[in-house]
């Protein structure tokens, strides 16, 4: 009978317990499966040429940033200006516009500028599913070969870039070098047999 008495304590406890825990968590950290991975193909309209098809292989190639936007975010304008002076100082920025309408996309860059240099338009969010997008803004960081090795939920700030992506951009662009050189030396040798 106690028992009884006791069990949706205890069950009522343990959801509160679950709850607490999950409340507390910062859903910008969430994992992503996607890092150290592939970036997911996918096959678009170029954002300002219907007739132009982005795929995954557009943003390959280069150390790189993909950002994740819409005219409808207000994030997504507050972070803006950052990407301008990445794009500015060399860092190529491609993107995916994401569950947004063209026109208003292609006018909003025409005002304020436009720091990308491939966007992909995903009007119904199918790639944003496959690159496991959980909001706008996102941004990744790809490695010269189209690996994922960073993902960041939210906008960036000048902090988190300072922080986190300019060192890991840098880092990944010296072992693109060293990579490219590695081959160099054994196309040398490869040469002198």
């Amino acid at each position: 009978m106690k028992l009884r008495l006791l069990l949706p304590l205890v069950a009522t406890v343990a959801l509160l317990g679950l709850l607490f825990v999950g409340l507390g968590m910062n859903s910008r950290d969430l994992p992503s499966p996607l890092v150290g991975k592939p970036a997911p193909a996918f096959a678009l309209e170029a954002l300002e040429d219907a007739e132009r098809l982005v795929t995954e292989q557009d943003f390959i190639g280069e150390v790189a940033l993909v950002n994740v936007w819409a005219t409808w975010c207000s994030t997504c304008r507050s972070e803006k200006p950052l990407l301008m002076e990445l794009a500015q100082g060399g860092i190529p920025i491609h993107a995916f516009n994401y569950r947004d309408e063209r026109e208003a996309a292609v006018r909003y860059l025409g005002v304020s500028g436009n720091p990308y240099r491939t966007i992909a338009y995903d009007p119904r969010g199918d790639a944003g599913i496959d690159w496991g997008v959980y909001a706008t803004p996102e941004t990744y960081v790809l490695d010269a070969e189209g690996v994922i090795r960073y993902k960041r939920i939210g906008p960036l700030s000048r902090q988190l870039l300072l922080d986190e992506v300019l060192p890991l951009v840098e880092k990944l662009r010296a072992e693109q070098l060293r990579a490219a050189q590695q081959r160099k030396n054994e196309a040398r040798r490869v040469a002198q047999s």
